[in-house]
């Protein structure tokens, strides 16, 4: 497996060829043109013998991919632990083996797909290890820490600003990002955190998760299921994902953009030790179209 050092910030890589690509077309006038645009490839996983899942991904971390999608699906409990990952770049399969052999196929038969993109999906007893999870009460945000997490993270090269069409999930600590994933879709780089902490061994008790995806159910639960205390996004959120979220006291923050937030819940652990006036706000080029226009029913 790849190793990632634990004492460095883990970033994204948007000069790797493996990616993404250049490609050409016409604009909207009929003149020539070059885009960038991201690669994605299939991924097929195993457990010991048995299937689980084919999914798309980007390709980067294949080894923590898969290790975190089986830990947030509650696929390796502690009493049977991993001896070790196996991927094949030409056959673009990984094997995760375990000291006792499993067998999910019942398991496997009650997934239900979720909103989240790339055909997300969740399995029919994670919910039930759901509501047993306390997560840590006095895990803090301070906003000072908030605001200068968004401008880091908007700042960093990444696929993102390079060409698009990918979500990021930033792993943190205070004020400072710890690793750093895209994928193309949101719970890929959602499993690949959770992957990296496993390999690092890493306490989720006072860190803060970061997306630029849709606070869904499934971001709520995946957060929970990882035991990281503190959610938050640049984007909205579903109704389900802020019910899920109160149900779990975990502190659930929207529409972090510049010096503006809306937090939906767990707002006992937020410390406002920060002037919001004097914050920067968000650059143009960062600023989306529902972004815009929020801004502009405000401003009304």
């Amino acid at each position: 497996m790849r190793e990632l050092p634990p004492t460095e910030t883990v970033l994204p890589d948007p000069d790797d060829p493996r990616l993404s690509r250049s490609v050409t077309g016409i604009d909207q006038t009929g003149a020539p043109t070059e885009a960038k645009v991201v690669t994605e490839r299939p991924l097929t996983l195993y457990l010991n013998s048995q299937e689980i899942v084919t999914m798309m991904t980007i390709g980067d971390y294949p080894e923590l991919l898969a290790v975190g999608y089986l830990k947030n699906q509650a696929m390796l409990p502690a009493d049977n632990p991993v001896t070790g990952v196996e991927y094949d770049d030409e056959l673009g399969v990984v094997i995760v083996r375990t000291e006792r052999e499993t067998d999910y196929e019942e398991k496997l038969a009650k997934k239900t797909r979720t909103s989240g993109c790339a055909q997300g999906t969740i399995f029919g007893d994670v919910m039930a290890g759901f509501e047993d999870i306390a997560l840590a009460a006095d895990a803090r945000l301070r906003t000072s820490w908030l605001y200068a997490l968004t401008k880091t993270i908007n700042t960093t090269p990444s696929l993102y600003l390079a060409a698009g069409a990918i979500h990021g999930c930033v792993l943190c600590e205070e004020d400072r990002p710890l690793v750093y994933m895209e994928d193309v879709g949101r719970h890929n780089a959602v499993d690949k955190i959770a992957g990296w902490m496993w390999q690092n061994t890493i306490s989720p008790h006072d860190k803060v998760f970061y997306t630029t995806g849709r606070l869904t159910s499934e971001m709520v639960i995946k957060t929970v299921m990882m035991e990281i205390p503190i959610l938050i996004s640049r984007s909205g959120f579903t109704a389900w994902g802020v019910e899920l979220a109160r149900q779990a006291g975990l502190t659930l923050i929207g529409r972090a953009r510049g010096r503006r937030f809306v937090a939906l819940a767990g707002t006992e652990r937020i410390i406002f030790d920060a002037d919001a006036s004097v914050a920067d706000e968000e650059a143009p080029h960062h600023v989306r179209k529902a972004a815009r226009a929020i801004a502009g029913e405000a401003a009304e």
